[in-house]
């Protein structure tokens, strides 16, 4: 069990000046771009323009927050992000090229090597019981304030940003409740498929 306070969280710049990425876990710790098994961050969108390419990676990102994003692939598709919580999964090989709804952005993003491990993400606005059944179970507060309770007892609050990592050897039934009407929050589950690698 983990908690990853947003304010630790620290701001990368990209290399085309397009935006800043804070990693918020990975496995293993500190792996590479190239060495990850899975890996989770925020990036803040500044500029349109053409997304790096990961070979071998399955993406998701989720809005957070701002007017939103269109992803144009190659192949004439696009993903439109255009409301809190909108979600997209695509290959990290294929060639996309964003554009901006109205200005900069921030979204969610989950990364996993396919050879070696699988993700879920699921969007909640309400409270929900969970049962930790994948190897990794993220809990990611978007707005307002939850409170994660585990076996009714250890209480965690968490503010945007913030972070509870549950793994599958202490992870025990919780209840996320939301304090505020608006509260919003992310469920991310991740399984490794091969974890020789």
């Amino acid at each position: 069990m983990n908690l990853i306070r947003g304010e630790s969280l620290v701001p990368a710049p990209w290399k085309n000046g397009g935006g800043v990425t804070r990693e918020i876990d990975a496995e293993p710790k500190g792996a590479a771009l190239d060495a990850f098994a899975w890996r989770l961050s925020i990036a803040n969108v500044d500029m349109p323009g053409a997304f790096s390419t990961f070979a071998g990676i399955d993406r998701t990102l989720v809005l957070l927050e701002g007017a939103g994003m269109r992803l144009h692939e190659a192949n004439g598709r696009t993903h439109a992000l255009d409301t809190p919580l909108a979600m997209a999964s695509f290959a990290g090989e294929t060639p996309i090229d964003a554009t901006l709804v109205d200005g900069p952005t921030r979204d969610f993003n989950v990364m996993v090597r396919r050879d070696r491990a699988r993700a879920t993400v699921r969007a909640h606005r309400r409270e929900s019981r969970i049962v930790p059944a994948d190897d990794v179970t993220i809990i990611f507060c978007v707005q307002g304030e939850i409170a994660v309770a585990l076996d009714g007892e250890t209480r965690f609050t968490l503010q945007p940003d913030d972070t509870l990592r549950l793994d599958a050897s202490t992870a025990r039934e919780c209840v996320v409740t939301c304090m505020q009407h608006e509260a919003s929050w992310l469920q991310i589950g991740i399984v490794i498929t091969d974890p020789s690698r």
